[in-house]
């Protein structure tokens, strides 16, 4: 397939897959349910970690989330309860201590930085050509030293521990969430970062897809992969490589290539 033909079949795999419907049944709806950019980027960030297994049990978990925060997420980040959410299992292997721990290191955060976006200017991390890494490392320090005096046994499951090699799947669909403005289905409240700087959001239907269309050669979804797949994206859209993610997810999770191809 030439490049002009794969460029077509991606586009037209964006208009099929990048539209309100589609994003309707993701978990992109319950950022998109708040107005304030602090309530917007917590709900992205607590929706995305717990983004993974089957879609109903990620919506109903993620509506148990934001009713545990009274449907407030910043004012109960930084005036709610933390202690009162209790052990219960949230998502699979995520627990109400996990939840607790997030928390704890969202109010520091918010105290110290005003937001997560703050935090992102801050730590260099819009600076950086990995902002995603650099900013997952920086959020990391901030929850371990909110939470040095009630440390957890085991990981805790908000964020990779060593982020450095990981493909940050979640994180990189967060700040999708956040930095991409199309009017359709990504929110856009942040400035601090512009689209061209993104990652993709490698999952193994969107590598699955990738592979397949000869976009990624390596084997392994990590870190490598993830900076492959969105190099060879930024040659068809290098203002915009995420763009592509709903195309290469859906397509993949269809199981089926069948945009047309002229």
């Amino acid at each position: 397939m030439t490049q002009d033909n794969l460029k077509y079949l991606l586009d037209s795999l964006v208009e099929r897959y990048n539209v309100p419907g589609f994003a309707d049944a993701d978990p992109v709806q319950f950022p998109r349910r708040y107005s304030d950019p602090r309530d917007i980027e917590i709900s992205a960030l607590l929706t995305s970690t717990i983004a993974w297994g089957r879609r109903a049990m990620i919506l109903n978990n993620a509506e148990r989330i934001d009713t545990l925060l009274g449907h407030e997420p910043y004012h109960f980040v930084m005036e709610g309860d933390i202690g009162r959410i209790d052990d219960s299992n949230i998502h699979r292997t995520f627990f109400g201590r996990h939840l607790r721990w997030f928390l704890r290191g969202l109010r520091l955060t918010y105290s110290r930085h005003g937001s997560l976006e703050g935090l992102a200017a801050a730590s260099g991390a819009t600076a950086s050509e990995a902002p995603s890494w650099h900013l997952a490392s920086a959020l990391n320090d901030l929850l371990a030293e909110a939470n040095c005096t009630a440390p957890l046994d085991g990981p805790s499951r908000c964020l990779p521990d060593k982020p450095d090699k990981s493909a940050l799947k979640r994180f990189n669909m967060a700040l999708r969430w956040l930095v991409r403005n199309d009017g359709i289905v990504d929110i856009g409240s942040w400035t601090a970062l512009k689209p061209s700087q993104l990652y993709i959001p490698l999952d193994v239907h969107s590598a699955s897809t990738s592979r397949q269309l000869g976009l990624l050669t390596r084997q392994q979804n990590d870190r490598k992969a993830v900076e492959e797949l969105t190099a060879t994206l930024r040659r068809f859209r290098p203002d915009d490589p995420t763009v592509y993610d709903f195309a290469l997810f859906g397509a993949g999770e269809a199981g089926a290539l069948a945009a047309p191809v002229r």
